[in-house]
C-alpha cells in the first residue's frame, strides 16, 4: 500500500504543480504513466490478497490475463471497473497516436487516439480521472483492511 500512495503522491503533484506551471503534453503524458503504475501496484495487491484468501489459485504474470481476471473477480464493484476500463489505455499510452493541442497555454490538451475514437485529454478530464482514482485507492484501503 506504502508503493501505492507513493505513486499517488507524485501523480497529485504532476497534476497540481508541475502541469499548473508547464502546460505541456509531455506532463500529462507522465502524469498518465504514474497513474498506470499506481493502479498497476493497486491491481497487484488486489490479487494478492483474493490468492490469500483462496478466492484465486494463482496470480498471471502478464497484464491482459491480470486485467481480465480482475474483472472476472470485482464485476460488480464499480470503482474497481471504472478503473479497469481507464488503465487499459493508460498502460498503452507510450505506443499511441498523440497529438498535443494548445501547448503552453491554460487550455492544453493532449488528444490520444484510442480504439477508433479521439479522446481528448485536458485539465478537466484529468480531473476525471483523478477522481476515479481517488474512489479507487480508498477502496483498496477498504478492502485490504478487512
Amino acid at each position: 500500500m506504502d508503493r501505492i500512495i507513493k505513486e499517488k503522491i507524485s501523480a497529485d503533484h504532476l497534476l497540481y504543480v508541475s502541469l499548473k506551471y508547464t502546460k505541456t503534453s509531455e506532463v500529462i503524458v507522465n502524469l498518465i504513466l504514474r497513474w498506470a503504475t499506481m493502479i498497476d501496484y493497486g491491481f497487484e495487491a488486489l490479487l494478492l490478497y483474493a490468492k490469500k484468501k483462496k478466492m484465486i489459485k494463482v496470480i498471471p504474470k502478464s497484464p491482459k490475463p491480470r486485467i481480465d481476471l480482475i474483472k472476472e473477480i470485482f464485476k460488480n464493484n464499480p470503482e474497481i471497473i471504472d478503473t479497469v476500463e481507464i488503465y487499459e489505455m493508460f498502460r498503452r499510452i507510450d505506443e499511441l497516436k498523440k497529438e498535443a493541442e494548445g501547448e503552453f497555454r491554460k487550455n492544453v490538451t493532449l488528444k490520444v487516439f484510442y480504439r477508433g475514437e479521439v479522446v481528448k485529454i485536458n485539465l478537466d478530464k484529468l480531473k476525471e480521472y483523478s477522481i476515479i482514482l481517488e474512489k479507487f485507492i480508498n477502496y483498496l484501503k477498504q478492502f485490504l483492511s478487512s
